[in-house]
């Protein structure tokens, strides 16, 4: 456990208690006894035409309401789901909510079907008849950008949606040219299905008196989903369109985006004026969901005679699917942009990226959305490199380690602070006696490997965030912030910072988030965000009603604001016992006649946080692997995290964050593996009876070491923590198996280290290939 975990800001979160005790109201858990219920019809195929569509079937059943198709939903003016990908240029095929012609990938939405109940629904799409006509698919990114590969798109020629170019590349030339030791890797950061506990669901509504619609839904960011809906998909001002969550069961960036059953969903309970509800099983969510990384690279790294690092120089294919997810691009060109590099003091870095479509499932951000491919890259370059030079890899990272700040990055990413090297040396100095331990090893026939790695997260997410504070009658105030919790405990944490900067107990604030109607504007989760970019706004906002209080007090006690103390709540004039307390200064600014001239009724206050700064959590893990050669199981033994996120709101929290990560880490690098056949394009791992997740079993005991270094890129000196465990394990976890294999010859591998992978790359090096 981390030494915060004795802290007393390490308060037990507020809302487990109804988590644990089964209080939790998700979607699937509100009553609606009016609502109709939706069912899609999907693709089987992977890349089809639709020859023939005949839905009269199951028009004719009984205890059918709707049947929907692309022609109709187009018939109504629905436009096609955007991308907002911040790249250029960008080519967005046209995607709209159900297939239109032809299929591109499994699970395709084809018809949406409204009955009397889920079961009706099933029935009747089953019923429903579709001629296809299958055509080639390809689902390897580099193989859809190869010359003859199956055509997605005739927008997209050679199936190529973006080509972009960042960095240096004439520098980059140049620095290989006159370098000592240019050591090339390829890495392959494998494609990840996001499993959330919760699948996607949704409830829509739709008032005809006011001509609203109104969703309840499994979601993140409602504000920004909300705006894409209003603006491009029913064309309608945004206030026309209310979206809310209640408790979210796990996103991990998936829950993030515009899906086509938000669509289908609104737009069925404005046609049939009756609530619509949808709820995804999990091999449905397998197949529809977004899915994350899948990016391919190669990266060539230049050093000199002394071993410090030149140049790096990364090109890579991002595999984004068949459509482009809302920041579909995003995730491999803007987010990974501002890692490459990582922690290393790199003078020139060249990044060349393709995006290409296949026949797979959409990706888009995915937890860390850009910044694990980038860490991941330069980290496997850097191993590899120690190899060729026969360097202890630790040093040699100790070497090229960024060491004064503040610091501007060959990406143009300005570090203000950090101790990388005091990170490494820490993480380092926990987990000696590892020759001792490797000799044991080898004495019981088995291979043990020591793995450590780095990472820089670049946290901020969307710029700029709003929070609101409101002063109820009852005596309790309501916290209302844009950022959106799924499950991190921001009912505790903001709770926390709000009761240590008005001096009231914790439990008079109510935490209020992910509703259009009572939050006024936000760009939700994602991108570690929360606490940098939410936080802030939230202190703002406090600080602007403090300010405000402050007039009223001096005008009701009266006194000049400079007489006036602030304590627990209570305003006092300095030197009398003259005091009036927050409770009672809020009732009294909702009367006009109380207020002192020109100020307004009400203590409450709206704060848009306008920024865009990033902040910089870094850290330095280490792990310890032991391979049995005969099965090529692997058993991670030991981790262990040294990581800086700023001052901590609540340890045992961010410790909680933390450990979540690393799981998702050490899942990607072990066990998760997404796997499409070649040939049909069909999603080969989709179930969990296919798909592997992390067990109990196969997580260690984990060692963590937070060390609090503020940051003053805003007023809480925070760092985002929610992404980083995710970053940093990938590396660390592959350089402890790589490290383990290498005396047995083998010099390669590729995410995930599964036994099967780990005993044929054994087999391999034994037959001399």
């Amino acid at each position: 456990m981390a030494d915060g975990s004795q802290d007393t800001r390490s308060i037990r979160r507020f809302e487990d208690a109804r988590f644990l005790t089964g209080h939790g109201r998700y979607v699937d858990d509100i009553a609606e006894p009016a609502a109709l219920h939706g069912y899609v019809l999907r693709s089987p195929h992977a890349h089809a035409l639709i020859a023939s569509l005949d839905v009269s079937p199951a028009v004719s059943m009984a205890g059918v309401h709707l049947v929907a198709t692309a022609d109709v939903l187009a018939a109504d003016g629905l436009g096609h789901m955007p991308c907002l990908a911040a790249v250029k240029p960008l080519i967005v095929p046209p995607r709209p909510a159900l297939a239109a012609g032809r299929v591109r990938h499994v699970g395709d939405p084809v018809c949406f079907v409204v009955a009397d109940s889920a079961e009706v629904a099933r029935e009747a799409a089953e019923r429903i008849e579709v001629d296809y006509e299958p055509l080639p698919s390809v689902v390897d990114g580099r193989a859809a950008l190869v010359e003859g590969a199956p055509s997605l798109w005739d927008e997209a020629p050679g199936n190529l949606v973006f080509h972009v170019q960042r960095g240096d590349h004439a520098a980059v030339a140049a620095a290989m040219k006159d370098a000592a030791h240019i050591v090339e890797v390829d890495v392959t950061n494998n494609r990840v299905i996001v499993v959330p506990l919760e699948p996607r669901a949704g409830i829509a509504r739709y008032d005809a008196a006011t001509d609203t619609m109104d969703l309840e839904l499994t979601g993140q960011g409602l504000h920004g989903i909300r705006r894409q809906l209003a603006e491009f998909i029913f064309k309608v001002a945004p206030e026309r369109i209310q979206l809310h969550a209640p408790d979210v069961g796990g996103g991990f960036g998936m829950k993030n985006f515009l899906y086509p059953e938000w669509i289908l969903l609104l737009w069925a309970a404005r046609r049939l004026k009756r609530p619509v509800r949808w709820l995804a099983d999990r091999a449905e969510d397998f197949v529809t969901g977004a899915q994350g990384r899948d990016i391919d690279a190669t990266a060539r790294i230049a050093l000199d005679a002394t071993g410090r690092i030149l140049a790096l120089d990364v090109a890579m294919v991002a595999n984004l699917g068949a459509y482009l997810s809302g920041n579909g691009p995003g995730a491999s060109v803007v987010a990974a942009s501002t890692a490459q590099g990582g922690v290393y003091d790199i003078p020139a870095i060249a990044v060349d990226v393709r995006g290409a479509v296949t026949n797979t499932v959409p990706v888009d951000a995915y937890r860390g959305a850009g910044k694990p491919e980038a860490n991941y890259i330069v980290e496997r370059a850097i191993e590899a490199a120690a190899r060729v030079l026969v360097r202890d890899p630790a040093d040699l990272r100790r070497q090229n380690l960024i060491a004064s700040f503040p610091h501007k990055t060959a990406m143009g990413m300005a570090i203000d602070f950090g101790d990388f090297v005091a990170n490494l040396d820490a993480a380092v100095a926990r987990a000696p006696g590892f020759e001792t331990r490797r000799a044991e090893s080898r004495a019981r026939g088995r291979l043990r490997g020591l793995g450590v790695a780095c990472f820089l997260e670049t946290s901020r997410g969307a710029p700029n965030e709003g929070a609101e504070v409101r002063f109820e009658p009852d005596g309790s105030v309501t916290i209302a912030v844009g950022t959106e919790s799924n499950g991190q405990g921001h009912e505790t944490s903001f709770a926390q910072i709000a009761s240590r900067h008005l001096g009231l107990p914790i439990d008079v604030f109510r935490y209020v988030q992910a509703d259009t109607r009572a939050v006024r504007s936000g760009a939700g989760h994602g991108g570690a965000r929360s606490m940098h970019m939410g936080g802030a706004a939230l202190v703002k906002a406090m600080e602007a009603a403090l300010a405000k209080a402050r007039r009223l007090a001096a005008h009701l006690l009266q006194a000049s604001e400079h007489e006036l103390d602030y304590d627990q709540g209570r305003f006092t004039v300095r030197g009398s016992d003259r005091a009036i307390d927050l409770a009672t200064l809020a009732g009294s600014a909702e009367e006009a006649a109380n207020l002192p001239e020109g100020m307004s009724p009400g203590l409450g206050e709206h704060v848009l946080n306008i920024t865009d700064v990033f902040t910089f959590p870094s850290g330095c893990h280490v792990a310890e692997v032991e391979i049995d050669p005969e099965t090529g199981a692997i058993d991670l033994l030991r981790y262990t995290a040294v990581d800086d996120y700023g001052r901590l709101i609540n340890p045992m929290l961010t410790e909680g964050q933390v450990q979540g990560g690393l799981a998702q880490g050490i899942g990607q690098a072990l066990v998760e593996h997404t796997v499409y056949d070649p040939h049909s394009g069909q999603l080969l791992s989709g179930s969990l009876m296919d798909y592997a997740l992390p067990r109990a079993t196969d997580l260690p005991y984990f060692d963590i070491q937070l060390i609090e270094r503020p940051t003053d890129a805003n007023p809480l000196g925070v760092k985002g923590s929610g992404q980083a465990g995710c970053i940093g394990a990938p590396q660390t976890v592959m350089a402890a198996v790589l490290d383990a294999l290498r005396p047995a010859g083998v010099e390669r591998l590729e995410m995930p280290a599964t036994p099967a992978r780990v005993w044929e790359a054994l087999q391999g090096a034994k037959q001399g290939h």
